[in-house]
């Protein structure tokens, strides 16, 4: 495939991940207890076509080298667990953490 095309190609995969995600986090942004998620990106290895002190045509020397990007991919998903806003209910039974933690639930 077109180093290009290939480029331009993992970019857009790794956006319309980006892109999935932050549609959960909208649709789900009035959900009780809802974390919303966000995505890592790391970009792919780089190649060097021409590396430095090589000549470039002409007698001319190229002074620093020239890298090529090979496109982007996704690294991670990952929750983010900021502090919600809390909520009154007025319910005997609706419990909630202020600040860091978590509930650890043990079962019988």
């Amino acid at each position: 495939m077109n180093i290009a095309l290939f480029s331009a190609a993992s970019g857009m995969e790794a956006q319309q991940v980006n892109l999935n995600t932050i549609s959960n986090n909208i649709a789900n942004g009035n959900t009780t207890g809802f974390k919303k998620s966000k995505v890592e990106f790391q970009d792919l290895f780089y190649s060097t076509p021409r590396p430095a002190g090589s000549e470039s045509g002409g007698g001319n020397v190229t002074p620093s080298s020239v890298e090529l990007g090979n496109g982007a991919q996704v690294v991670s998903t990952a929750r983010v667990f900021t502090q919600g806003q809390l909520t009154q209910t007025g319910e005997k039974l609706d419990i909630a953490i202020e600040g860091d933690g978590f509930f650890e639930v043990e079962r019988p």
